[in-house]
């Protein structure tokens, strides 16, 4: 199985850092732009013009599997995948994720955010902050000779301790000069199984946490995944680099630096 994942070279982690750190400004721009009375399509058009106007790179989910838009947009009880719309507003008390690929010098990066709107209601922030830290329980186990599964436990155990549900049917990846490559990064587990971790490995951990029960399904659009009992449901999402001592999170945020 570790012969299908790519180990990233110097020069190649070097440029996925660049990557990593152009679509952190991304999100930062969104920090001011994101709110009530904004379209999910505007949020799109902002995004596309940012990345390929101001940051001279090139938004990789569009056209990828046909898709026609620079990011998803999935607001309360759509678990992921959701697509803009220009007759889709952002109410006062939303919760909402988008998720956005950038590539640069041939290598992507991968990251999603929660955005909280002013008036959503305190369980609505509570599954948000527990995801966001789940993701990172599990990114906290990421390191040499550490195991796939030491992370997705740590994301289930913190999750499910609240009394939340992970989903299963969606998972992390490899990421590279790919946006989808090895390994498969479930967030679910049993401690020190699954694949071994090396230096030089980069994936995504992007875990999806509902409110209610696991369930999900796909809308009759063929992209957007809501949640059966139209319970809210979370995600964030970074990529990940395996160092020599433990892991760098590539696409790491102003705000999240210490």
């Amino acid at each position: 199985m570790t012969n299908n994942v790519t180990i990233k070279t110097a020069a190649e982690i070097e440029l996925m850092r660049h990557s990593g750190r152009l679509l952190a400004q991304v999100f930062k721009m969104l920090d001011a732009y994101v709110k009530p009375g904004v379209s999910t399509m505007d949020i799109n058009n902002r995004v596309e013009e940012f990345i390929v106007n101001e940051l001279q790179a090139r938004p990789a989910s569009k056209g990828q599997y046909d898709y026609q838009y620079v990011l998803n947009s999935s607001i309360n009880d759509v678990v992921c995948h959701g697509v803009p719309k220009a007759t889709q507003f952002l109410k006062a008390k939303d919760i909402i994720n988008l998720d956005i690929t950038l590539e640069k010098g041939g290598f992507i990066a991968d990251s999603s955010k929660m955005y909280v709107m002013p008036e959503a209601t305190p369980i609505a922030k509570k599954l948000v902050e527990v995801t966001y830290e789940a993701m990172w329980a599990g990114i906290k186990q990421v390191k040499p000779g550490a195991r796939l599964g030491d992370v997705g436990h740590a994301v289930q155990r913190h999750a499910e301790s609240h009394g939340y549900s992970i989903v299963r049917e969606y998972c992390g990846h490899g990421i590279g000069r790919e946006m989808h490559e090895e390994p498969t990064v479930l967030h679910y587990g049993a401690p020190n199984r699954g694949l071994q971790l090396k230096e030089g490995m980069t994936f995504t951990i992007e875990p999806m946490v509902n409110q209610g029960t696991a369930k999900i399904k796909t809308k009759k659009d063929g992209w957007t995944v809501v949640t059966r009992d139209k319970k809210l449901s979370a995600q964030w999402e970074q990529t990940i680099l395996v160092t020599s001592s433990g892991y760098e999170v590539l696409t790491l945020r102003e705000e999240e630096q210490l």
